[in-house]
């Protein structure tokens, strides 16, 4: 029984790829690519003469009985275009497929130009939602923005230069002229990372063009911007807490997080509830 190696390849820069990818890519039977000509090229690059077979968006279904055969013999490995397979990527149905079927699946982890956007974007790496792509359509887009407008954890999300413009705008119309980090063509010869607010990056890339892939980081909802519960709200939900077995300032800690309170003013306002 082989096992479905999923393996990261660099973002741009060939050196990123890691030594334990290219033992895999190199003792895997079959190799399985989002676009077989950009891979062999990065085979060819590092002497490696795996068979290649193709597996991208448009034939993603039809390909998944031949995969699983070759598992059936042999180990197989999973490639994108670029970074991480399965991540706004083909592959996820493989994934499952695979794993129904009982065969092993391994990351092989490496480049991520979401990881590489965020962690030097300035921007709080503690917590974040990725949102893939961001939608095409100007009316969707804004709504899955608007939907995100009391989102506290910073937002990564794809984005096409031919569009970054239009996304900066709806950003300062939805959410606010909030903090923004364009990470354009990472890791490559003409890498930019440009951090400001989202009217700023505008006017940016509105006076030099937009060219190459864009990871966008986007800062989450500031607290004073998020709408504060009252006093009722704040109460029911730490009883319910306390039924769950939270301890009181532990309760107090959690609704910090949702309710536009701090912690103290929580705890505070339950003990004189309480007395």
């Amino acid at each position: 029984m082989g096992t479905l190696y999923l393996v990261a390849t660099p973002i741009g820069n060939l050196e990123d790829i890691t030594a334990r990818a290219l033992r895999v890519l190199r003792e895997v039977a079959l190799i399985a690519a989002e676009d077989t000509r950009h891979t062999r090229g990065l085979l060819t690059h590092f002497d490696i003469h795996t068979p290649l077979t193709s597996y991208f968006e448009h034939n993603k279904l039809s390909k998944l009985d031949a995969i699983l055969d070759a598992l059936r013999s042999g180990d197989v490995a999973l490639v994108s275009d670029a970074g991480t397979p399965a991540l706004s990527d083909p592959g996820y149905e493989l994934v499952r497929a695979a794993l129904a079927a009982r065969y092993p699946v391994v990351p092989v982890p490496g480049p991520s130009a979401v990881i590489a956007a965020l962690v030097a974007s300035g921007l709080p790496t503690d917590s974040f939602v990725y949102l893939g792509f961001l939608p095409r359509k100007d009316a969707e887009r804004a709504a899955l923005l608007a939907s995100l407008a009391e989102e506290r954890r910073t937002l990564v999300a794809y984005e096409s230069p031919h569009r970054l413009l239009d996304t900066l705008t709806a950003i300062e119309l939805t959410l606010g002229d909030r903090r923004v980090a364009v990470a354009r063509e990472l890791t490559k010869m003409f890498e930019e990372i440009y951090r400001g607010t989202a009217s700023q990056a505008r006017e940016h890339f509105t006076a030099r063009g937009v060219a190459g892939e864009i990871t966008l980081v986007i800062a989450g909802a500031d607290e004073a911007a998020i709408g504060r519960w009252d006093e009722a709200q704040i109460r029911r939900d730490f009883a319910v807490l306390l039924e769950d077995g939270m301890k009181p300032r532990e309760a107090a800690r959690f609704l910090a997080g949702i309710s536009g309170w701090s912690a103290r003013e929580v705890y505070d306002l339950m003990k004189a509830n309480k007395g």
